[in-house]
């Protein structure tokens, strides 16, 4: 079925086909865009991070390229600095703390390396609104959090607006700050939920080319490129107060990948500009759909990203999950991160049992909240639990 018969009978149109990043995407090449990765010389490198100690004018996506060379290799020290300097200027000594609830491992898709694909042949779970406060109660006997991040698989006829609307309304009483990571929807359904509560919304992109994204997701919603790149456009257009990006670093050749996020940015920052936004670096964990990786991002190579982006922008929310280990994530914080999560469990039902419910995909980091916060603060960093109070909303 096409999308635009998916659609047909939709009050809202013009959130479904008006125009968006993916309409432009196609004019940057994805092969020049490794080039300006792979071609960087040290005198690149070197006029960049001048441009960025001046920090006069906000570096391009096409010189945030240079830094994420090989050719900055030997810069890693000082993009370090710099970055740490930049991060602790806009976001203070903090590390924000927050926790995913998953609601449901229901999922139309049939992604070939996640753990919720449609083939798999496991039993799936969807949270009933007892069950959901339930986990709210589980969470907050863990610590006192207040960002709550809330996943599900992607399945619109049983996990759409209407289950996602009752499930912020049972969530709002425990948390102040709710983020959904579901699938795309339309411009009037972000909006509907705006209304109760929800702050926030992730969306992964999982990577922008078009052709291995077609390759990677041959069936569902998500099949379909131009719809999921124009749902940022249509949280900007809904009002959506922040918009988390992401690309699932392992799927192609990383540095493009993140380049063409970099662009994506400064396109939402012009079009969208009173949206906070948060980027996300996840690199490929195993999950039960058995896949591997075809591109490896190393340790090192994620922390120059890390400090790069930074670099490119200062006030962008650069977000770690407990797909890293502890000992990384602990080396990584003073390099531009400024949240984190928490006593993650990936699958539906996770904080009041141990259920035999599918997993989206393995945590590296098993620390307990109270753990994480220990070693946040004997780094030197304040762990942050809450961004606001109610009496302000």
């Amino acid at each position: 079925m096409s999308l635009k018969k998916f659609f047909k009978s939709d009050p809202d149109d013009t959130s479904i086909f008006g125009h968006g990043f993916a309409d432009i995407i196609d004019s940057y090449d994805w092969d020049e865009t490794l080039r300006l990765v792979n071609e960087a010389t040290d005198a690149d490198v070197r006029r960049v991070l001048a441009k960025a100690a001046r920090n006069t004018k906000p570096l391009t996506p096409e010189e945030f390229a240079i830094l994420i060379s090989p050719a900055a290799d030997p810069y890693l020290e000082q993009m370090a600095q710099m970055s740490h300097r930049y991060t602790q200027e806009r976001f203070g000594n903090t590390i924000s703390l927050y926790i995913p609830m998953y609601v449901s491992n229901a999922c139309t898709n049939k992604c070939v390396y996640c753990g919720f694909n449609y083939d798999n042949p496991l039993e799936r779970t969807i949270l009933t609104m007892a069950q959901v406060e339930a986990e709210c109660k589980a969470i907050r006997a863990m610590g006192p959090f207040e960002n709550i991040l809330i996943v599900s698989g992607e399945f619109p006829s049983k996990c759409g607006v209407d289950y996602l609307e009752n499930v912020l309304k049972v969530c709002r009483p425990y948390f102040h700050n709710m983020t959904i990571e579901v699938q795309p929807m339309r411009a009037y359904e972000y909006e509907r939920l705006t209304h109760s509560g929800l702050n926030g919304v992730v969306c992964f992109q999982e990577t922008y080319h078009r052709g291995a994204y077609c390759k990677y997701h041959p069936h569902g919603m998500k099949s379909h490129y131009d719809w999921r790149l124009n749902g940022y456009d249509r949280m900007g257009d809904a009002g959506v107060h922040k918009i988390g990006l992401g690309v699932l670093l392992g799927l192609e050749q990383w540095q493009a990948d993140v380049v063409m996020m970099a662009r994506h940015l400064r396109y939402l920052q012009k079009h969208y500009w009173k949206t906070r936004y948060s980027v996300n670096f996840p690199r490929m964990r195993p999950s039960g759909s058995g896949y591997q990786p075809v591109s490896i991002i190393s340790d090192r190579e994620l922390a120059k990203l890390t400090c790069a982006f930074r670099l490119f922008d200062h006030d962008v929310d650069i977000s770690f999950s407990t797909r890293e280990d502890p000992e990384y994530r602990t080396h990584i914080m003073p390099l531009g991160v400024t949240s984190m999560s928490a006593g993650s469990q990936t699958e539906p039902g996770g904080y009041c049992s141990t259920p035999d419910a599918l997993e989206q995909f393995e945590v590296s980091d098993e620390r307990s909240p109270k753990q994480v916060s220990e070693s946040i603060a004997k780094a030197g960093f304040q762990p942050v639990w809450k961004d606001w109070d109610s009496i302000f909303d």
